[in-house]
């Protein structure tokens, strides 16, 4: 259940007008007059609310729910307690993201009670706010940046002086953007720093280095979300870039001249060294690493915790240090897996001769 302190709810909805809204449809027509207040968890719902069912692993609490209303797919209708009103999909976690969408939205969006600039806020005589933006307390818009409308920018964000966002972009509290264009609906949440200078420096043969301007930028396509306390640097000649549609979790770090094709998934803690470039739509599993100057293909899956130390083609699925075939390091697991075993049976019987 949403704390309403911190999330506008814009139900009650009938179910039937709900379904039509997001694209599902109900097993039974009867059921499109029954009103829905709000979303809750299999374990929590009462009739008033709406869940949903996508993992067998939660049978029985799906069987147990109070919920009046459940998204599922087709084929577990018979499985649903009885008076529950079921509203079907192919995708029941997709659909379920949407009525969400459909109830809620956040009440801290600009945060300022109607006043749409807080008056701690400081944006500089050349920046451009665009109309409808809202700033929090402590914000800084530095000279030349362009903000467009209806951005919400979060309490001590810093953005940087030539610094591009475009409309309808989220920014959480102490967020700082420096030498970057962003695009449309994005969302940056706390503490991420985007543009800072990259990992770059040349050893100067007597023990000390020479560091290397980075003069590149960080571009940011459409829609892209990352998480909180996420790091990308910016270029050095050329710039990093964060295809549109991206989704990057919390403490990611994208090094300078990094390429994210379109529609990538990162999960927490993932590494990427330098100049590594990315087809669409990859999915990389919670700190996995990359060695820098890779090429990794489209729609290529990286298990959780691998080192990726090769190029990947498109629509490989891959595992373990260094990062193979996800098959191949099943195999090598299982083989490690029988000498353990083999090598402790022999110490424990070279253990009981000698006791």
């Amino acid at each position: 259940m949403a704390d309403e302190r911190l999330f506008h709810n814009h139900g009650p909805l009938p179910l039937g007008e709900i379904a039509e809204r997001v694209g599902a449809r109900l097993a039974e027509s009867s059921h499109g007059a029954r009103v829905i207040s709000s979303l809750s968890s299999l374990e929590s719902a009462t009739e008033d609310d709406i869940s949903f069912f996508d993992n067998k692993k939660y049978l029985s609490a799906f069987q147990a729910s109070r919920a009046g209303a459940c998204i599922v797919q087709e084929s577990v209708v018979s499985s649903a307690p009885a008076g529950m009103a079921l509203l079907l999909s192919a995708m029941p976690y997709l659909t379920y993201a949407r009525v969400g969408r459909l109830f809620y939205s956040e009440v801290t969006a600009g945060g300022q009670g109607g006043k749409n600039v807080h008056e701690s806020a400081v944006v500089a005589p050349g920046a451009q706010l665009g109309k409808g933006c809202s700033l929090a307390a402590g914000v800084v818009i530095e000279n030349g940046a362009q903000i467009g409308e209806g951005c919400v920018i979060g309490a001590h964000s810093v953005i940087g002086a030539h610094c591009t966002l475009g409309r309808d972009c989220i920014l959480g509290s102490h967020v700082s953007l420096s030498h970057a264009v962003v695009g449309e609906r994005v969302h940056i949440h706390a503490g991420a720093r985007i543009g800072q200078e990259g990992f770059g420096f040349a050893p100067d043969g007597q023990g000390g280095f020479e560091t290397v301007l980075q003069l590149g930028r960080v571009v940011v396509g459409n829609d892209v979300v990352i998480g909180a306390n996420t790091t990308i640097d910016r270029g050095s000649l050329q710039d990093t870039v964060i295809g549109a549609h991206c989704r990057i979790d919390n403490l990611v770090h994208i090094a300078h001249n990094v390429v994210l094709g379109r529609g990538c998934i990162l999960a927490g803690q993932v590494g990427i060294s330098g100049s590594t470039r990315f087809g669409d739509y990859c999915m990389i599993g919670g700190q996995v690493g990359f060695s820098g100057h890779s090429k990794v293909g489209s729609k290529v899956s990286i298990a959780a915790k691998s080192g990726v130390m090769r190029d990947i083609a498109d629509g490989e699925k891959v595992a373990g240090i260094p990062a193979v075939p996800v098959r191949q390091w099943h195999k090598q697991t299982l083989v490690l897996g029988k000498l353990a075993g083999r090598h402790s049976g022999h110490k424990l019987a070279q253990v009981k001769k000698e006791t």
